[in-house]
């Protein structure tokens, strides 16, 4: 029995040898030298990619034969590393002792020269050295990671995890990629699809730990044939698997693994399966879920009630990465939960000292995206900005005269001082700003009812130089300068001088859009009968605005004082009405307030003469309640209202 045991191990030790002398034939990876900061994501797949691929890389196809090769090649080792004598635990706890020592990638390769690592020590030495990586510095990380590329020990490393992946247990599996992926070894090389091809024939037997590394390491990578083959196999996997899953991250990983493409039925089944779960939720697990139902584009409303509730009973412990992440999250979803979001801002607000500027304008940003107006947070950093107006940027000037102009946002007492301060600060940029820089600080400024001379006369000196040659982007600057020049014409702003916007660079205007018929006919129902009333639909104002209708009526009991002394052309008496069709959008989001354009809109239409009544579409939808409605407003001054 010992003979042919002997004659076994030695035949098995041969072909290893000689299998393995193939495999360095072969060549395996070339050691890469890497230049950029984002090592493990862009220029280290790009210095391994100008390699020669036919050569460095292997891809397999989706047979098994490869990787049985791989399995008859480690065969005895694998008998050995079944049976561990004591002598072997005590080295293996003596490795893990040192290994946890190394402070870096290098450490721990210079730890393998020193000591050969077993099959589940491989997986060991990979985890660590991202472990390393990732508490680093993004500049020492650099430098740490192109010594690892270098290192004579890295590729020996590597090659050895290919060698032993089939016989790797699934969690060391799942950490060795995740942790090859991590460090920037390149998707298209042997080692990383090796890796994957074992890991579509072990899938079956992963559990959910293991499945969510898994799914971890291929949501950061490139799509390819082997990445492509193992998502549809743990898409298989996660479905059979799902209900046996208790683990809330691991679930978490699934499902922004199986992402927006998964089918509908399997979201509802992963919502389920979420809710089954939602006591088990901590304050991290409620934030990346909506963040992973962004991921996915699936809009679950439970969910994300369950997970804002979470939120707004714990925002003391959330650090500003996770409020972005959170808020980002919902508007794509557009998802607004008005407690959520007001919770947030006055929360910032009345921590505001601990946040930057950067973080707030952020925050900012993201609120006037998600259209709701931050009321509690705009004060408090309005206050900031008149108490240091020179500590801003221009990129943060130009992005605080956005978010407030376009909230529409009322600082009362505090306006004229807060648009002051603002301008000053503009003031001392003006020779460094570009014309759309001007252009943009000039509108946004005038949508608040605010013109700075000194800004203003600066765009109109030096007017389109440099016209852009995309069309759209011209477009969108021309509207601008016609926004500026109606506000000079209509609100007369007391400047030093009179100004206005040179005629080429105002463009054509917008082609009248088409009569709306339901509000038409709605209209029509109102003022059927009325011969004091007078129905013109598609009102062009000032070459600019467009009225749905405009409605003339005879006033009972003219007010005192009327309407705008420029306006003579209106006969004594009478009062004309804008009818204007808006979109939710429109409007700040929970309020019937205005925001930017369609607020500047309503303040031009009254220096004009007109009452402006808005209609939205949720006011049209009942024939009855709709005629009710535009009757008490448009007749409002002839017939008192219903109560």
């Amino acid at each position: 029995m010992s003979a042919l045991m002997s004659g076994e191990v030695m035949r098995l030790t041969l072909r290893f040898c000689r299998s393995t002398l193939l495999w360095q034939q072969r060549g395996f990876l070339a050691t890469a030298f890497c230049k950029d900061a984002s090592f493990y994501k862009r220029q280290t797949k790009s210095s391994w990619a100008s390699l020669d691929i036919g050569r460095t890389v292997r891809f397999y196809c989706r047979d098994g034969g490869q990787s049985r090769e791989l399995e008859k090649i480690q065969s005895f080792s694998s008998e050995e590393a079944s049976s561990p004598s004591s002598n072997q635990r005590h080295r293996g706890a003596h490795f893990h002792g040192l290994l946890q020592r190394c402070s870096s990638p290098s450490d721990v390769l210079d730890l393998t020269c020193q000591y050969a690592p077993t099959i589940r020590q491989v997986s060991n030495c990979l985890t660590h050295m991202w472990s390393c990586a990732k508490k680093m510095s993004e500049e020492q990380r650099r430098y740490e990671l192109r010594l690892m590329f270098q290192h004579p020990a890295f590729d020996r490393l590597l090659q050895q995890a290919m060698r032993s992946a089939p016989h790797m247990l699934h969690i060391d599996l799942a950490y060795s990629l995740l942790s090859m992926v991590s460090l920037g070894v390149p998707e298209r090389s042997r080692v990383v699809q090796t890796l994957l091809r074992t890991c579509q024939e072990k899938l079956n037997d992963f559990d959910e730990k293991s499945l969510s590394i898994l799914a971890s390491s291929l949501e950061q990578m490139n799509s390819s044939p082997n990445v492509e083959a193992l998502k549809e196999g743990m898409r298989l996997v996660v479905e059979v698997q799902l209900p046996h899953i208790k683990n809330v991250v691991a679930l978490q990983s699934m499902m922004r693994l199986l992402g927006k493409d998964a089918p509908k039925e399997l979201k509802l089944k992963l919502e389920r399966k979420a809710l089954s779960v939602a006591d088990q939720f901590s304050l991290p697990n409620a934030q990346h879920m909506i963040c992973t139902m962004a991921a996915m584009e699936f809009y679950s409303k439970p969910l994300l009630q369950l997970c804002s509730k979470k939120i707004l009973n714990n925002l003391h412990g959330i650090p500003f990465n996770r409020f972005y992440q959170v808020l980002l999250s919902c508007k794509k979803l557009s998802y607004r939960d008005t407690a959520l979001l007001t919770g947030i801002s006055d929360y910032v607000a009345s921590t505001v000292e601990i946040w930057s500027n950067k973080q707030l304008l952020l925050l900012l940003t993201v609120f006037e995206d998600l259209t709701f107006t931050p009321a509690a947070l705009m004060e408090a950093y309005a206050e900031k900005v008149i108490a240091h107006p020179d500590a801003l940027t221009l990129r943060d000037l130009l992005c605080v005269v956005k978010v407030y102009s376009y909230l529409n946002f009322d600082l009362q007492h505090r306006r004229q001082q807060f648009l002051e301060s603002v301008s000053r600060a503009l003031d001392s940029y003006l020779p460094r700003m570009s014309e759309v820089e001007l252009l943009k600080s000039a509108y946004c400024l005038c949508l608040m009812g605010h013109f700075p001379p000194a800004l203003l006369e600066q765009l109109l000196q030096r007017s389109a130089a440099e016209r852009p040659s995309d069309s759209k982007l011209l477009r969108g600057l021309e509207k601008m300068f016609q926004m500026v020049e109606l506000c000079l014409r209509l609100d007369r702003p007391p400047l030093p001088q009179p100004l206005s916007v040179p005629a080429p660079l105002l463009g054509d205007p917008d082609p009248s859009p088409e009569v709306n018929p339901r509000l038409s006919l709605c209209l029509r129902n109102v003022l059927g009968g009325r011969a004091d009333a007078k129905l013109q639909e598609m009102v062009v104002l000032e070459n600019f605005y467009t009225i749905d209708a405009v409605i003339t009526t005879s006033l009972l009991n003219q007010a005192p004082g009327g309407l705008a002394g420029e306006q003579s052309s209106q006969a004594e008496g009478t009062q004309r009405v804008a009818v204007i069709y808006v979109p939710y959008s429109s409007f700040c989001f929970g309020t019937s307030r205005p925001r930017g354009l369609l607020a500047v809109k309503i303040r031009h239409l009254r220096i004009l003469g007109y009452t402006p009544v808005l209609v939205t579409e949720q006011d049209l939808q009942r024939d009855e309640e709709a005629i009710h409605l535009l009757r008490s407003q448009i007749f409002s001054e002839t017939e008192p209202k219903d109560g």
